[in-house]
């Protein structure tokens, strides 16, 4: 599933085709792609509406929509498996698996393609209704060891699982978890309110620096799906340190890198980078 780096290269990378079109014309070919809506209700609101900005928050790309200057909604796309955003000119062949296209002023066409059809690409009134419920963003300015630290320390819960949650940090997915965690030498299956105010610093360090350079490489692409908006490949795969590369030995040790399954979800690590916690003494709190 596309995560913060590859949302935020399709935002980048839209944004100046997109921004300021007119909405001349909606086509819906997977109805189950609007998350609920009808045709009709998507199509009525969508309409004659002109595109204010393209952004992102946590993984979904955000339209701000408006009509005579005054807000008209938000559409809010979230890729999930195999979602792509193109903006075509709108001579160029239809794309084989477009869910959803609207006709644009100027002669484009955003294309939303989906192979497996568990994308969305939702109109809501109030953005905040959807994205109110997530967490603070890794690249925010209000991100830091000292927030994240407090942030551990009030929870009880795996470390791993704990990034993974989009209520508590948004955008982060199971690559840059893997990725960020190897970087500031912590295991996925410590707890988090064990985690020290030093080790909290260089996660929150690790976390925006791995963010920071996929997003400069467009994000990973380790299988046919993502591609930008271009068409082209992510470029970050190459830089893995741990994800995906089982049995294959760690670029700072040289001891093998593994795979374990925490929450249900495959995990990489360096077992001699990341040393497994030791268990908390019974009765001890500690």
């Amino acid at each position: 599933m596309p995560e913060l780096p590859e949302v935020e290269t399709v935002a980048r990378l839209i944004r100046g085709p997109l921004e300021g079109r007119s909405i001349e014309g909606v086509r819906v070919e997977w109805e189950r792609s609007l998350g609920g809506a009808s045709r009709r209700a998507f199509s009525r609101s969508m309409r004659g509406a002109r595109v204010r900005s393209v952004g992102r928050r946590g993984k979904y790309v955000v339209l701000a929509l408006e009509r005579a200057g005054a807000e008209a909604g938000f559409v809010l796309v979230h890729l999930r498996m195999s979602g792509r955003l193109h903006v075509d000119a709108a001579e160029e062949p239809e794309r084989e698996y477009t869910r959803v296209a609207c006709a644009l002023s100027g002669g484009s066409e955003l294309r939303f393609v989906d192979v497996r059809k568990f994308g969305r690409f939702r109109f809501v009134r109030d953005a905040q209704d959807v994205l109110g419920e997530l967490g603070p963003e890794p690249l925010s300015s209000g991100f830091d060891g000292a927030w994240l630290h407090a942030a551990l320390r009030a929870r009880r819960r795996l470390l791993k699982p704990l990034l993974l949650d989009q209520a508590f940090l948004a955008g982060l997915g199971n690559i840059y978890v893997d990725e960020a965690l190897f970087r500031a030498r912590l295991h996925p299956l410590e707890a988090s309110d064990r985690v020290s105010a030093g080790k909290a610093a260089a996660l929150a360090d690790a976390i925006r620096g791995t963010l920071t350079e996929a997003i400069e490489r467009e994000g990973s692409s380790f299988d046919a799906f993502y591609r930008t908006p271009e068409g082209n490949p992510g470029g970050y795969q190459h830089q893995f340190q741990v994800y995906g590369r089982e049995g294959r030995p760690c670029r700072r040790c040289g001891r093998d890198v593994e795979r374990i399954v925490v929450g249900q979800r495959g995990t990489h690590l360096c077992p001699r980078c990341q040393p497994r916690p030791r268990r908390r003494a019974r009765g001890t709190g500690r």
